[in-house]
């Protein structure tokens, strides 16, 4: 996730405070389970139509989503590129991404057109919620390259780069979504392909950070990859 200039969050903070009481009555489901500056996307109408959750919620239940313990949460058009991969461009990445704020925050975020940033999926800091911010189909714009962020799938947790620890449900969640996406796209799970922010070329970004468990997560990854095969 982009470095947050003091001055965006604090502007942003009105919006996630009504994006954060939309969470608290609507909520996202619990699960029962685990440099490069890119142009702005036309304004599109798109491809499928969610159905509102409720009056002035901003968030949208979607029997759609790629990822069904998900809830669409829709970033702005002008923050993400359509596509249609793999068929266009092959899906051989997963980046692993700290979002150094609030769910609520990082929701408004990709929500407004002036951020030119997003993430396809969002996990929150305890694990039981996922929010799909872009389709798995069209190109999130996430990790600062071009080129990867054709060919990759973006996935936000909230928490920081100095947070001790982070919630054992939280990297259960996120491996078995890893998994999925690597099953469906016959991306090799493994750590050439299975990449933090901070490893991308010419990144200027540190996370997931140095307390982020590769092993333990990348063993997480991998038993949740042969069930999904099996």
């Amino acid at each position: 996730m982009e470095d947050s200039p003091l001055s965006r969050r604090r502007l942003l903070w009105g919006a996630a405070g009504a994006a954060g009481t939309a969470l608290a009555v609507v909520g996202l489901p619990r699960l029962t389970g685990p440099g490069e500056q890119q142009k702005a996307a036309p304004a599109n109408p798109p491809r499928q139509t969610p159905v509102p959750a409720g009056p002035s919620t901003g968030l949208r239940r979607d029997s759609s989503v790629d990822y069904a313990p998900a809830v669409w949460t829709d970033a702005s058009p002008s923050n993400y590129t359509p596509s249609n991969r793999p068929e266009e461009t092959p899906i051989e990445y997963v980046v692993i991404h700290l979002t150094t704020d609030f769910l609520p925050i990082m929701l408004a975020t990709f929500q407004d057109p002036e951020e030119r940033v997003s993430a396809h999926y969002v996990i929150s800091a305890t694990g039981t919620r996922i929010a799909q911010c872009v389709r798995e189909r069209d190109v999130a714009w996430h990790s600062n390259s071009v080129w990867y962020n054709h060919r990759s799938i973006g996935i936000e947790h909230e928490g920081w780069i100095d947070q001790p620890l982070y919630a054992d449900e939280m990297y259960e969640t996120s491996a078995v979504l890893t998994a999925t996406i690597c099953a469906k796209y016959g991306v090799p799970v493994d750590r050439n392909h299975i990449l933090g922010h901070v490893e991308i070329p010419e990144s200027t970004h540190e996370d997931p950070g140095p307390m982020w468990n590769w092993d333990k997560y990348m063993k997480l990854v991998e038993t949740a990859h042969r069930r999904i095969r099996t």
